[in-house]
């Protein structure tokens, strides 16, 4: 196959100049046009708009989540796909796969290996022969022991400026923090100086420097070489912080969007069926701007207000906060979505939502995560006050009440993933939810990390014994969560680009209506979001057949049990 040309349009050719001169631009474009050759062998010319539908539905994983004695995980991970989920799961993101150093893989040492004790490049590829493959991109940072780091403190002119060196005396008292540890770290270069290296994170994660053409460049060529291994959604890993500008806040800054465009049009140029997802654990106004137009940056945001108004109201037993945020979701094109989801490898975000709920609303959450035996992290405000950034605990664990039976503690979380499966855009499950996985207390002890709480290892053939256990409750959450997929995924109604409005059906109900009308067919999602019977009124729009248990159900007085959820097929 040949490649794209590549056009000035297509990698943004007035964004380069913004960022970098008209003289370097003009550099750049050739230098992108060089690795689109370097990889034509992997292009698609296909010409298309990857939009995806109804039955795309992914599962969030680390590779080496399930373990086997003597086998790679990777290829276990495959396994549990063959066997469980491939008429369930078309999508599977696999958590950073890189030798890393800290932060269970976020801290990457080489973009261009994965990790022994994991597998091999060849069991990532045979990976997405089977389904495909989201992998992350975790160009913000990278680690302290990387060969790339080492090079720069070596003065290596090929790694010169490619970290971002600040003098300590800077002004940067409006940086926007997502950790209380120190902006800078001190290391030591091969000449015996002190240079003072931004790390946003964790003083093993230090930031790549875009100001520097040469790390675009680099970041393209990671980009397009996982692309060549297999992945055909890419995940942006905190995005939000890679343009740094001392007096600002260094997060979100047009520049940041400029680069997004310009990694987009390079991808697109290559393939056209690459799906670009940023990661922006943000306010959501400033979350949703990283769609762009509609047709530059994103093709997928993480819906991340969802998760902490979720557990509100599951936690409440209120959905007026949630259904207001959801009446005003809003996308700019036809050609963009969210991704929605309750759980992930870290833990529920509370910044999203800090324009949305009270503080009295916020400390609910807080306490339910530390009844639950979670904890909670904090970030640095400008001031130097804290504020709570990140709930420690499985969305199980969350939203579950102290003593009650499994029955109702299953019912409510089947009902929360519901929620996740009935909104506008593509879902996610996090493979802990998916098992049925509580906080894991041990994890944490051994790791000293309040995130490991929600990343367990497990054998392999303890969750096949435990799927097999009928009445077990990670059987009853694995079939209660893939029987709503089932059903999903056979209607257009659920396509993530269809409309929706969100229905009106009392406080204690979460109601939302997908579909267009020359679909044929409407659906509306009812869910209780309490432990008691919910009375309500079905209007003729509504009256139609229940798809989880094909009943029907008429124009009229119905009551919704404890958790119940509906979703109501209406012909038009």
């Amino acid at each position: 196959m040949g490649t794209h040309p590549i056009s000035n349009d297509a990698i943004q050719l007035r964004g380069l100049r913004e960022l970098y001169g008209d003289a370097q631009a003009a550099a750049i474009v050739d230098r992108i046009g060089g690795l689109l050759k370097k990889y034509e062998a992997v292009a698609n010319t296909e010409a298309g708009e990857c939009h995806l539908n109804e039955s795309d539905v992914l599962l969030i994983t680390y590779g080496d989540t399930l373990t086997e004695p003597g086998a790679p995980p990777l290829q276990v991970l495959k396994r549990f796909h063959e066997e469980y989920l491939r008429d369930i799961f078309n999508l599977v993101h696999v958590l950073p796969f890189h030798p890393y150093s800290s932060d269970d893989g976020f801290s990457v040492v080489d973009y261009f290996s994965v990790r022994q004790d994991l597998g091999s490049w060849q069991d990532v590829e045979g990976l997405a022969d089977e389904c495909c493959v989201m992998a992350d991109a975790v160009i913000n940072h990278m680690s302290s022991q990387s060969e790339w780091f080492a090079a720069y403190l070596a003065d290596d002119p090929d790694y010169a400026e490619f970290f971002v060196e600040c003098r300590p005396d800077e002004d940067l008292s409006s940086v926007v923090r997502p950790r209380t540890s120190p902006l800078l770290t001190q290391f030591k270069d091969a000449r015996g100086q002190i240079r003072h290296i931004w790390t946003t994170f964790s003083a093993d994660q230090v930031d790549l420097n875009f100001r520097n053409p040469e790390v675009l460049i680099a970041v393209i060529d990671v980009l397009f070489f996982l692309i060549s291994k297999g992945a055909r959604l890419l995940r942006l890993d905190a995005v939000t912080f890679l343009w740094k500008e001392p007096g600002t806040s260094s997060a979100n800054l047009p520049q940041t969007h400029a680069l997004i465009k310009i990694m987009r049009n390079a991808i697109s140029s290559l393939r056209d069926d690459v799906v670009v997802i940023t990661e922006t654990n943000v306010p959501h106004r400033e979350n949703i701007a990283y769609f762009g137009d509609g047709h530059d940056e994103a093709q997928m945001v993480y819906n991340f207000a969802l998760p902490p108004l979720l557990a509100y109201s599951f936690i409440s037993g209120d959905s007026l906060h949630i259904s207001r945020w959801a009446s005003q979701l809003a996308v700019p094109s036809d050609e963009v979505c969210f991704l929605n989801f309750s759980a992930s490898h870290d833990g529920v975000g509370v910044r999203p939502v800090e324009e949305i709920l009270g503080e009295e609303e916020l400390q609910l959450l807080v306490r339910a995560a530390l009844n639950a035996k979670g904890s909670v992290s904090s970030r640095t405000l400008s001031g130097g006050a804290e504020r709570p950034y990140e709930l420690n605990c499985t969305f199980l664990d969350l939203i579950s009440k102290a003593g009650e039976e499994d029955s109702k503690t299953i019912a409510r979380f089947i009902a929360s993933q519901a929620v996740v499966l009935a909104m506008p855009g593509v879902p996610a499950i996090y493979i802990q939810s998916l098992l049925g996985t509580r906080n894991d207390l041990d994890r944490v002890s051994q790791t000293g990390r309040a995130r490991s709480i929600n990343r367990s290892q497990l054998a392999y053939s303890t969750v096949k014994n435990k799927l097999a256990k009928e009445g077990s409750p990670e059987a009853l959450i694995f079939s209660g969560i893939t029987r709503l997929i089932a059903a999903r995924r056979k209607h257009a109604a659920f396509n993530p680009y269809s409309s929706f409005n969100v229905l009106d059906l009392g406080p204690k109900v979460f109601a939302i209506r997908r579909g267009h009308a020359d679909d044929g067919a409407k659906i509306s999602c009812i869910v209780n979001l309490t432990d008691g019977n919910v009375a309500i009124d079905v209007e003729e729009e509504l009256a139609g057949t229940d798809l989880l248990t094909n009943t029907r159900i008429e124009r009229g007085p119905h009551t919704l049990p404890a958790y119940a959820v509906r979703w109501l097929r209406t012909d038009q």
